[in-house]
């Protein structure tokens, strides 16, 4: 091919794809430092994107899991609370009791006595019904939404955490919800061991003791999974965020390039004007 023609232009054939090239760079570093990413979409790099994807998928997941955990995490503090004061206001029917069973209080010291058990027995039972988050009771159950066993995703994974509730009513209010009228003998056998009292007591600490290893074991899987959420989002960013340092110099260097590729292209392209000189 001749290196003098018109027809051919091999100066602006080279300048042209050379541009080319740069303003193809050009468009994928300026994509890169618009969205932030190294892989915006799968056109970058199919791969890492597939990756990417999968991980979001799962971070996203992961975080569904623990805004489930935390309303399980409000049922169960809402349930220790009531407990706790189940167990305090025992302990103050306890004392009570103990007076009850004394043979040398007056009928009148008696009665008052169980007026003020009664008052008790009332609360007790109160804190069990009002123990309910979200419409849900795990101790009450005579509540329409008791559960005795609840289930609840733990992670992403679809792996189930299940913990029993308990039927307090029963197992607690209906031991000493006659305690109004007990008598001495009654207010004795009350407070031996086996008694009704000793047992509503020993029943509410068991389940204050259970309760709390459910709360804990929930914290801890909150935890665990926003630690694991923290380290996935590194991970992504590791494999698909681009170095903006490192693009905007590189935009520099691709401006310059282009301006030099488009005056060389005008170079070339003015190269067979010079032809027309041996004609003259």
């Amino acid at each position: 091919m001749p290196l003098n023609s018109v027809n051919t232009n091999v100066g602006a054939m080279v300048a042209l794809q050379s541009l080319n090239r740069t303003s193809d760079e050009l468009t994928a570093t300026q994509k890169r430092i618009s969205t932030g990413f190294r892989v915006a979409d799968a056109r970058d790099d199919g791969a890492a994107y597939a990756v990417a994807e999968r991980v979001r998928g799962d971070i996203a997941a992961t975080t569904s899991a623990n805004e489930q955990l935390g309303g399980i995490k409000g049922l169960l503090d809402v349930t220790q609370a009531s407990l706790q004061n189940v167990s305090t206001t025992l302990q103050k029917l306890k004392e009570l009791t103990v007076k009850l069973a004394d043979g040398t209080i007056t009928s009148e010291q008696q009665s008052q006595y169980q007026s003020q058990v009664k008052q008790l027995t009332n609360n007790i039972k109160s804190f069990i019904e009002d123990a309910t988050y979200n419409s849900r009771n795990i101790l009450d159950e005579n509540n329409a939404n008791y559960q005795g066993t609840s289930q609840v995703l733990r992670n992403g994974e679809g792996v189930v955490y299940s913990f029993s509730g308990y039927a307090a009513i029963a197992g607690i209010y209906d031991e000493i919800s006659t305690a109004n009228g007990w008598d001495r003998a009654s207010a004795s056998s009350a407070i031996t061991a086996g008694g009704s009292l000793t047992t509503a007591i020993s029943n509410t600490l068991t389940q204050l003791n259970n309760f709390g290893s459910y709360s804990n074991f929930i914290d801890t899987q909150i935890n665990y999974n926003k630690a694991k959420i923290d380290a996935q989002n590194s991970g992504l960013g590791a494999l698909v965020d681009a170095d903006l340092a490192k693009e905007s110099a590189r935009l520099q260097s691709l401006q310059i390039r282009q301006q030099l590729g488009t005056q060389a292209l005008s170079i070339s392209n003015q190269a067979p004007q010079t032809l027309l000189s041996l004609f003259r």
